[in-house]
């Protein structure tokens, strides 16, 4: 099977925007072992920001556009060097790919993405994409990596896209202050009640929110991809995935 993994900041950090080091280190395990049992594994991580927040010793998330690509350009280097040791302790090799909007709408670009990520698959490399925020502006980026990693995964043909989440997945209300929420294993249709369970934007260091994710179904389903929500506080949850347990919420991908 050929899976996207999309992980997020608050998978990734702190809430002081300093690796989570824990985390990280079982997730990389988690993954590689995944791609030792056949699997081709492509991972969409944000981060950067965040964790250049951190390393700056930043107070808060930057408003302001140049502070925000200052940031990234210091945090992405740390992000990959972490990936790079951790996967390499597991003996898989990375390749680091940073996209923009752009990418997907010029022909040329869109079709040396596709070329270069079949390559990197067939040398048996584990892709690690995200937006190029240092370069990013309103007018070239995606803005979020939940739809950004439903586009990678339409664009390389992926059987599904995981989402892991600070949350489990997708509720009848809000969990966080409704007590009576309950988890919704599956969706086969998006309708207009499940479109209006989006919430806001999620947290103060990440972009993505419900409302994003549902988005990101969106193009999955339309395209014939499955589209999980995983609680990312535990990487091991995707072997209960694979091994075919009911965990998360799971978006059907559509019969053709």
């Amino acid at each position: 099977m050929r899976v996207v993994v999309k992980v997020g900041t608050s998978t990734l950090a702190h809430s002081t925007g300093c690796l989570n080091i824990r985390r990280v280190e079982s997730l990389c395990r988690v993954l590689s072992d995944l791609k030792n049992s056949g699997h081709e594994v492509i991972l969409v991580s944000s981060g950067a920001i965040g964790m250049g927040v951190g390393k700056l010793s930043l107070k808060e998330r930057p408003r302001d556009i140049p502070t925000k690509q200052a940031a990234a350009a210091v945090g992405q280097c740390e992000l990959m060097y972490t990936y790079d040791k951790l996967f390499s302790e597991y003996h898989h090799t990375v390749a680091q790919i940073l996209l923009t909007g752009s990418d997907f709408r010029h022909d040329d670009r869109y079709l040396n993405f596709q070329n270069t990520m079949r390559r990197l698959l067939e040398l048996d490399v584990l892709p690690i994409i995200n937006e190029n925020d240092t370069i990013a502006t309103e007018e070239i980026k995606v803005g979020d990596n939940d739809t950004l990693s439903a586009m990678v995964a339409v664009s390389v043909g992926a059987e599904r896209l995981i989402l892991l989440s600070d949350i489990e997945g997708l509720y009848t209300a809000d969990p966080h202050i409704d007590p009576k929420a309950t988890l919704i294993p599956e969706v086969t249709e998006l309708t207009p009640e499940i479109l209006a369970l989006a919430g806001g934007e999620g947290s103060s260091l990440g972009t993505g929110g419900m409302k994003t994710k549902l988005h990101a179904a969106e193009l999955c389903m339309n395209a014939g991809c499955e589209m999980v929500i995983l609680n990312g506080e535990s990487p091991s949850l995707l072997y209960d995935l694979f091994d075919g347990k009911q965990v998360g919420t799971r978006f059907s991908r559509k019969s053709t």
